[in-house]
């Protein structure tokens, strides 16, 4: 079984114009990513020129206005494109949630200003964007974070490390997330930075056990000096221009775990329809049949859910709780069922020959990227119960 476009899935879009729009990523998706996923993972091949083309397409800035090369499309065909991306390969989709992220707080908090001079290039002028909030000994608690941000008259000097950064070195940008003023998460600014300021050095690329195509690596701050029209927001406004864009940047996560699981069902009905033991295809006996039941279940199951609070930030509603529970249960699912892909396929599963290893081993991350799931519980919890007393 060797790599192929996932199976179409049936959706309800809203208009002809996001019809068209899925008709575009597939055919994308069919040409360009399928054919050299597997083997550029294996290489660990960062693929510059598939972000360049989704750029020149129209898809890296799919959720913004119009005014600013943005797509103006809802969360609600936007996640769904992300799905179809990151069943193809995860690289990509969660690349592309990536930047999405890194776009945030510029769309969301920039004055008109900052984004008639950034966000045409971000959104689809072929700039690639990275987002830096965590560091080696802040990631759960961001709060605590310690990269410095130093007046100096007109400019900024930033001094620190970031840590587990996606796109970290290949970045054109990087929303980074600084220290401006006292402890705690009211002294936390956010900053755009260029990719080639002065004083900014990525490290060595981490060595992963997936995603090996997405470059992942600690950035060093030395006295990195940007003016103060590169400063987002109001000082101090930093760390809830952060918790805004995680809440819509864990439905990007949620939707590519469902992609992830839906190519490792594929893969797994794919398999077992055709492989046959006792004189008949093992997709005959019951034990197997109720597995891939349990797996597609799972896979629906995510995609309503993320969908549902898709539609509650279109509808400009409250989104946080829900957001937290797409993640939660979609990576966590994601899990289980590259994992059972795996199982069916037997042997097989667990060889390089067969792309299910690889999803097995993406799905990993995905229930520890930009929130650990136990940090979602947390959230949730504090929804529904209040906060923690002491």
């Amino acid at each position: 079984m060797s790599d192929r476009a996932p199976r179409t899935v049936e959706r309800q879009l809203p208009t002809e114009e996001s019809k068209d729009l899925l008709t575009l990523v597939r055919d994308i998706v069919e040409r360009e990513i399928v054919p050299r996923a597997s083997e550029e993972e294996e290489a660990g091949h960062f693929p510059r020129e598939t972000f360049s083309l989704l750029s020149e397409s129209g898809l890296l800035g799919l959720p913004y206005d119009s005014e600013h090369g943005g797509g103006d499309q809802p969360y609600e065909v936007y996640l769904q494109v992300l799905e179809e991306l990151a069943a193809a390969r995860l690289t990509v989709g969660l690349g592309v949630s990536v930047h999405s992220l890194a776009c945030h707080a510029l769309a969301s908090y920039g004055t008109p200003g900052q984004q008639a001079a950034h966000l045409p290039a971000m959104l689809g002028g072929g700039l690639l964007g990275a987002y830096c909030l965590s560091e080696p000994a802040s990631g759960s608690d961001a709060a605590s974070l310690g990269t410095k941000a130093v007046r100096d008259g007109d400019d900024w000097l930033i001094t620190g490390t970031k840590a587990w950064i996606t796109h970290g070195g290949v970045a054109d940008f990087y929303t980074v997330l600084a220290r401006s003023g006292g402890a705690g998460a009211g002294g936390i600014s956010a900053f755009l930075v260029p990719g080639d300021a002065d004083g900014l050095v990525a490290a060595a690329p981490e060595k992963k056990m997936g995603m090996k195509g997405s470059p992942t690596a600690q950035l060093h701050f030395d006295g990195v000096r940007i003016g103060d029209d590169r400063r987002i927001g109001d000082e101090g406004q930093g760390f809830a221009i952060a918790l805004s864009a995680l809440d819509s940047g864990r439905l990007g996560i949620a939707a590519c775990a469902v992609g992830v699981a839906q190519a490792a069902l594929d893969g797994a009905v794919e398999y077992a329809t055709g492989r046959r033991q006792f004189g008949r295809p093992i997709a005959d006996f019951q034990g197997l049949r109720f597995m891939l039941a349990d797996m597609a279940t799972r896979v629906e199951a995510g995609r309503a859910l993320y969908l549902a609070a898709a539609r509650l930030r279109d509808a400009g509603l409250p989104f946080s709780r829900q957001a937290a529970m797409a993640k939660l249960f979609c990576t966590d699912a994601a899990m289980q069922v590259t994992t059972d892909a795996v199982q069916v396929l037997g042997g097989y599963g667990y060889t390089a020959d067969f792309p299910v290893e690889r999803y097995m081993r993406e799905a990993k991350v995905l229930q520890i990227v930009e929130g650990t799931n136990q940090i979602q519980r947390m959230v949730i919890a504090r929804h529904l119960a209040g906060p923690e007393t002491r």
